[in-house]
Formats: structure tokens, C-alpha cells, sequence
């Protein structure tokens, strides 16, 4: 069609009027209010990026599959032996989920974290599981003609695979979405043990009702199978969940914590944890098949020896954590960001729990008596509450202990990262992540630092007294400036236009913390910490 034809047939349409621009504000004037709307924008993809939206739709499933296989289970053990099965499945949880959040307290992960592994094992990972073996078991029978054999194949084959991949799920989808909760073997350890204990707890529900509707046909009540189930289920094994898919948590804890160019071990280290963890569970599954006593001797020579290396590895990566602190730390104490203390105590657990307990009495002493924080005078105050000044005298203390608890969060945080960086895993955003640790950690110094300087000394790790940095500028704000320059001084090598972990590698990521004072050489923030609140 050539040009002509085309402006002779645009001419020939029906003339439509232009917005003239003398009319735009009496069009404007004419808009309807947005509730009168006929023509709304369409908000494309922007639904699925609220982070609420994605939390609830996200436990909902979770909660939907939770409904289902409670009523499978419901209908395979009958309401009493689902009520029984769910009363002695419940008994050992508590006992591994306080395990494993004790193994993670050098920097413990959030607990909405763990409960969605929990969840997720519980729930979505035993549906699964249920579904896939009943199925694979029957297909097979059929196929075969040979029930027994179906069974036999289905325990020692089928489940294990299709168990351990569901898992294995859990602690995947966390690596990939939560990827700042992953800094190495601990936290693949823990997050795959509380999937692993969710799903036990729901596969003891199971057999746990089973047993006991065996029980009731047979007219023994307690006496025989439900025990003898709930005493190697829940007595002899309450590890063996976890300790297979804890398999799966080492190899995502080592990917983790290899660089972002070494992809191999990125991709082989999860397998082969994930295939570790199969053929352990298939092992355990098929111990009943070598013989009257292949289950004592699959237990006594395999299932204890590794549970015992595994926990020595698990609390050899928890103290590995520590002495990272005491490796990273002493870095931001030279350049005046920490004090020389504070590094030995972060690296305790015993300093630590001795510095909020020593926080919350000191500043708990200090309220005590009157709201002025000295002691009680009825010349100053006569109308003076003591009941109303002791709990107030108490929030003080618990807001201290909270304060130092955040602290020694934040500052775990910190080493955790400036180890990252030098080992080349931190992410494009390392420098900005540790400027707000870095700012979180001075908001909290003064209330701190003299509670964990006192708990170095008191437990032995300082052998001499320290003096502390200057107290900080009273006018300091967030990102607030002095004389004009930045409260941050810029990092120096690496960081910065250099790449993580590129040699020469700077003891001091700053030259200083926001003020330029001459050293103090007196008491800590002057005077000790703990001495007696001063008397009006």
C-alpha cells in the first residue's frame, strides 16, 4: 500500500476532536473521584511482591496440607489412635528442637525460619511423603503380583528417596530465598533438623496410632506394641530423621560457604549430602531384612557411631563460630569501632550470658529506690511508689539485658560477614550491610561495651585491665554528619573498588569511629561499670 492510499484513507475517516489545551483544566476539573473510576491500571505482578501477601499465601498452603495428612492419618488409626499417636509423638520434639537452637546460638537464625521447616516437614513434606509411598507401594504390588515384596521395596527404596527429597525441599527453598540465614554448616544443621523432627513428629503420629489400634484389637492396651514402639521410635531413635537430612544441611551449610565462582561445589556438595542422606535412611529401613539381629547391629554399629560424628562435627562448626569472632572482631577494636575487650567476650557464650546478666542488675540497682535512679529520699520525692519504682527498676534492667543481647547479635552478624568478604561469598551489597551493623553496634555501645569489658575480666578471658574508647558524641544521629564529612569514614583496602579478599588485606576496614577525640586512659565511661549507683 503505498503513502498516498494511506493519507487518502485517514482523510476519508470521520474527523475525531483533539484536546485543545485552553480546555485541559475544565477536562481536568470534570475527573471523577477514584471511586467512580470505570478505568482502573492494572497493577501487573505487583500482587505476588507484597511480602505479606507472600507469608500468608505461603503458610497457608502449609496450613492446608497439615489439615490433610492429619486426616489421612485420622482415618487410618481411627480418632483414638490418633489422639494417642499424637499425645506420645509430641514428647520428643521439644527435646530436638531445643537441641538443635542450642547448637545455633552463636547467631541464632529467626524463628519464623525455623518454624517454617518445622512446618514444612510436619505438614507439606510428610503429605508427600504418605502420598508417594502408598502410591509406589501399590503400583509395584500390582505390577509384581508379590505384596510382601512391594512393601520390602517400597521401605528400603522408595522411601527413602522420596522422604529425604521432600526434606531436603525445606532446607533447598531457604538457601535460595533466605540466603543471608545460611553462613555455613550450623545453619544448614539446624534448619535441616527441624524440618527433620517436624516430619518424625507426623510419621509418629502414624505409627505411634497404629500400634495402638493393634493394641485394642488384640485386648492388651499399653502393654506390648504401643510401647515397644514409642521406646525405639521415640526412646532408641529420636535422632534418625534428623540425623539423615541433616546429611542434606552439611552439603547446602558447604555450598554456602564456598565462593560464587566455585559452582562445582556450589551444585555437588547438596547432592551428595542429599544422596548421603538417602542411602542412610535406606540402610536403616532395610535393617530388619539381614536378620533377627540386623536391627541392634545396624544401630550399634552404624546409627550411634555417626550420630556421634555428626554431633562432634555440628559443635566443632558451633566453636568455629566463636573463634571467628575472635579472628574478625579485633579488626573494628583497632580501629575504634569496638572496644580491646569486647572481642573475647563476644567469643564466649559464657561472657555473653554473664554480660546481660551483669547489664540487667547493674541497670536494675540503678532504678532501684526512685525514678530518679538513686536511691529513695522522701525529701525528693513524697509521694514516692517503691512498688511502682521496683518494676520500673526492673523494665530498666531488662531493656539493658535486651540492649547487650542485640549488641552481641549485631556483632556476630558483623564477623560473620567480614569473614564472607574475605572469603570472597559476600554479596554486592557487603559494604552497605556492614556501615548499618557498624551503625546498630554504636547506638548500643555505651551500654554494652562496659558490660562486656566487665565479663572479659570476670571470666578470665582479659588478664589485664583495657581502657575503653572515648565516650561517643552526644549530638551523634543516624548518618549525621560532623563539619561535614560522613559519620563512615570510607572503607579503606579491601572494600570498596578493591575485590573481597584481594591482598593486601587491611586490619582496620575504617580509619575510626565518628569523632576524633585523644585516647581516654581513664575507668571505663568514667568510672566502673558496676560500681554503686551514686548516692543524692
Amino acid at each position: 500500500m503505498s503513502d498516498g492510499s494511506v493519507q487518502q484513507q485517514w482523510q476519508s475517516q470521520p474527523a475525531v476532536p483533539v484536546l485543545e489545551e485552553q480546555r485541559v483544566g475544565e477536562i481536568l476539573a470534570a475527573v471523577p473521584e477514584r471511586g467512580q473510576w470505570r478505568y482502573r491500571p492494572r497493577r501487573v505482578g505487583m500482587l505476588w511482591r507484597s511480602r505479606t501477601l507472600r507469608v500468608v499465601a505461603v503458610f497457608t498452603v502449609l496450613a492446608l496440607c497439615g489439615l490433610v495428612i492429619l486426616a489421612l492419618v485420622r482415618d487410618q488409626t481411627g480418632t483414638q489412635g490418633f489422639l494417642v499417636g499424637l499425645g506420645l509423638a509430641v514428647l520428643p520434639v521439644p527435646v530436638l528442637m531445643t537441641a538443635f537452637r542450642w547448637l545455633d546460638r552463636v547467631e541464632p537464625g529467626p524463628w519464623r525460619t525455623m518454624l517454617f521447616a518445622f512446618a514444612w516437614g510436619a505438614c507439606a513434606a510428610a503429605l508427600v511423603a504418605i502420598l508417594a509411598n502408598s502410591f509406589a507401594t501399590q503400583w509395584i504390588a500390582s505390577a509384581t503380583a508379590d505384596p510382601g515384596s512391594a512393601d520390602t521395596l517400597g521401605a528400603t527404596v522408595i522411601a527413602p528417596v522420596v522422604e529425604e527429597s521432600a526434606k531436603a525441599a525445606a532446607v533447598l527453598l531457604l538457601f535460595l530465598f533466605r540466603r543471608r540465614d545460611f553462613n555455613g554448616i550450623v545453619d544448614g544443621v539446624v534448619v535441616a533438623g527441624f524440618a527433620a523432627t517436624g516430619f518424625a513428629f507426623t510419621e509418629n503420629i502414624l505409627y505411634l496410632g497404629n500400634a495402638f489400634g493393634e493394641d485394642q484389637q488384640t485386648g492388651s492396651g499399653f502393654a506390648s506394641v504401643t510401647v515397644a514402639t514409642f521406646f525405639v521410635r521415640a526412646v532408641m531413635s529420636p535422632f534418625a530423621h534428623p540425623l539423615f537430612t541433616v546429611m542434606t544441611g552439611i552439603g547446602v551449610g558447604l555450598a554456602a560457604s564456598s565462593a560464587r565462582h566455585q559452582r562445582v561445589r556450589r551444585i555437588v556438595f547438596p547432592l551428595l549430602g542429599l544422596l548421603l542422606a538417602m542411602g542412610m535412611h535406606a540402610l536403616w529401613n532395610g535393617s530388619s531384612t539381614f536378620g533377627p539381629y540386623g536391627f541392634y547391629i545396624v544401630y550399634g554399629l552404624f546409627m550411634v557411631p555417626a550420630f556421634g560424628l555428626v554431633t562432634w562435627l555440628a559443635i566443632w562448626s558451633r566453636q568455629r563460630g566463636l573463634r571467628t569472632l575472635a579472628i574478625e572482631l579485633p579488626a573494628y577494636a583497632a580501629a575504634g569501632w569496638l572496644s580491646p575487650a569486647e572481642p573475647f567476650a563476644l567469643a564466649s557464650m559464657r561472657a555473653r550470658g554473664m554480660a546481660r546478666d551483669a547489664a540487667r542488675q547493674r541497670h536494675t540497682a540503678a532504678a532501684t529506690g526512685s525514678p530518679y535512679g538513686h536511691a529513695y529520699n522522701p525529701a525528693h520525692a513524697p509521694s514516692y511508689n517503691p512498688v511502682g519504682a521496683a518494676k520500673l527498676a526492673r523494665a530498666h534492667g531488662r531493656a539493658a539485658a535486651r540492649t547487650v543481647a542485640e549488641y552481641e547479635s549485631f556483632a556476630t552478624s558483623l564477623a560473620f560477614l567480614r569473614r564472607q568478604a574475605r572469603h570472597g561469598t559476600a554479596g554486592p551489597d557487603f559494604a552497605a550491610r556492614e556501615l548499618e551493623l557498624l551503625h546498630h553496634l554504636w547506638q548500643r555501645r555505651e551500654v554494652a561495651g562496659p558490660a562486656l569489658a566487665y565479663a572479659a575480666q570476670a571470666t578470665g578471658r582479659l588478664r589485664r585491665p583495657v581502657h575503653q574508647p572515648p565516650r561517643p558524641y552526644q549530638g551523634y544521629g543516624a548518618y549525621q554528619t560532623f563539619g561535614g564529612h560522613a559519620p563512615y569514614p570510607q572503607p579503606a583496602s579491601p572494600y570498596g573498588q578493591q575485590p573481597y579478599g584481594a591482598p593486601p588485606y587491611s586490619p582496620s576496614p575504617y580509619a575510626g569511629p565518628p569523632y576524633n577525640s585523644p585516647p581516654y586512659t581513664g575507668p571505663a565511661y568514667g568510672r566502673s561499670p558496676y560500681d554503686p549507683p551514686p548516692q543524692p
